[in-house]
């Protein structure tokens, strides 16, 4: 483990201080780990070198939009290699929240979820992805994901 030491001015040390303790952190240390995974994940998604993620895609939809629901079934169905779990509940007579957790290759899942959010009738759609490293499991055939460090 290496030691860093920064200087930043009081306002800032401050805010993080404050930061710091809403979160729960133990001490400053824990919080800019946390910090710095979270800003190289986001850029390693967004210049395309996570090969591979986990993520959540959460959508409001109208469930009486014509064959709505049977074509996000369809799709979760269709894409078995990137759904894992999903997750409904009725929000109002119309209206119902969906959450699809979703793993594997980035370009596969983001696909996915861009597809989903595009269908008519899907609204306030919200895809979230984690850089993830995939790795055949010893134990049995499954492919194992875990997050980055």
């Amino acid at each position: 483990m290496q030691r860093l030491t920064i200087s930043i001015d009081d306002e800032l040390a401050s805010a993080f201080d404050r930061l710091v303790r809403d979160r729960g952190y133990e001490n400053r240390s824990e919080a800019f780990r946390d910090l710095v995974r979270k800003e190289l994940g986001a850029e390693q998604l967004s210049r395309g070198k996570a090969k591979h993620c986990v993520g959540t895609l959460s959508y409001v939809y109208d469930h009486h939009e014509r064959q709505l629901a049977s074509r996000l079934t369809s799709m979760q169905h269709e894409h078995l290699g990137v759904t894992v779990a999903t997750m409904r509940a009725n929000l109002d007579p119309n209206n119902c929240i969906e959450t699809v957790i979703l793993r594997g290759p980035t370009q596969a899942v983001t696909r996915f979820a861009q597809d989903v959010m595009a269908q008519t009738g899907v609204r306030h759609g919200k895809f979230n992805a984690i850089p993830a490293e995939v790795r055949a499991s010893r134990k049995n055939s499954h492919t194992e994901h875990r997050p980055h460090a």
